[in-house]
């Protein structure tokens, strides 16, 4: 089962392709995800005033505008801290059924056992949200995983390992559920590529990204969790701040940046959801190529035994 939808508690013109941040929507060969989104457009001008607009509105008031403003609005999630944030905010708008946001989860298959425990508890709080999952194709549980693509893809291969396990479930539930517009739980004080974020983005395949908090410190979001009584991952009190899969997350020490315990040691910063569309399409093309590359040298090689 490579998807599921439940109740929280119950379970059940111009496009703009400058930014390099961005949930992937399609894949590069221009599949039919992207004919089924809804059409929603800003020109650039327009999406530079939407942004001077917002980024002097409390994260409430954003969310606000988004509900009003953004048809096939949804809320992807790992259940990180501003992610958790921004729930308990739109649980407190008293919102009417059609304008509540459905959650998106992406379930790699390798989150912590308290990320998990923590999806049980967010349920109980907040049962009139729906909560969408989404797995690898194909898998259910990590031991399926591993049979499929290997032991420890993300150190065999870290791309693939993203793709499979984080950008094609992504696409897949844009595809399915009609996803024109997401808000996602990344602030500028995070750092790295994060640093100069906007509160709005649309990405390469036109899916519009919204950063509520994205002027929020690490304190703020903390702070409102405490005075709000929010679930929050039992791991922050451990030392973690950014909370990914369990093979590439570590806590940090006083001082590091917040996300410092991600990938430790490697170049990387984020995860394939944040990259370009285009960099998978890049990746996925010369996959395909060595494929065929290492098929037509083999065919020779039975053709020189043959012979």
């Amino acid at each position: 089962m490579s998807s599921r939808c439940s109740t929280v508690g119950g379970m059940d013109d111009m496009s703009i392709h400058e930014t390099e941040s961005g949930y992937v929507s399609g894949s590069g060969s221009g599949s039919g995800s992207e004919s089924s989104l809804p059409e929603i457009h800003f020109t650039k001008p327009h999406l530079a005033f939407l942004n001077r607009q917002l980024q002097f509105l409390e994260p409430q008031d954003i969310l606000r505008w988004c509900i009003t403003s953004l048809p096939g609005l949804f809320q992807t999630t790992a259940f990180g801290l501003t992610g958790l944030v921004t729930l308990d905010m739109l649980s407190k708008m008293k919102l009417a059924r059609p304008q509540m946001v459905d959650l998106i989860f992406l379930d790699t298959l390798h989150h912590f056992s308290e990320t998990l425990a923590l999806v049980d508890r967010v349920r109980s709080k907040y049962p009139l949200v729906n909560l969408h999952v989404y797995k690898p194709d194909g898998a259910d549980t990590a031991q399926e995983f591993a049979q499929k693509h290997g032991e420890k893809l993300w150190q065999t291969n870290d791309e693939l390992y993203d793709w499979v396990a984080k950008v094609e479930p992504a696409q897949r539930a844009y595809r399915e559920l009609q996803v024109a517009a997401v808000l996602t739980g990344r602030r500028r004080s995070q750092g790295g590529k994060r640093g100069d974020l906007d509160v709005i983005e649309v990405d390469e395949a036109g899916l519009i990204k919204v950063n509520p908090l994205a002027n929020w410190s690490f304190q703020q979001v903390q702070d409102y969790v405490r005075e709000n009584e929010a679930p929050y991952n039992a791991l922050l009190d451990r030392g973690y701040k950014s909370i990914g899969d369990w093979h590439s997350t570590q806590p940090i020490k006083a001082g590091e940046d917040e996300r410092a315990g991600r990938w430790k040691g490697q170049q990387k910063t984020e995860c394939g959801i944040h990259n370009p569309r285009s960099k998978f399409a890049q990746y996925l093309q010369e996959q395909e190529r060595k494929k065929k590359e290492e098929a037509l040298q083999k065919a020779l090689a039975d053709l020189e035994v043959a012979a």
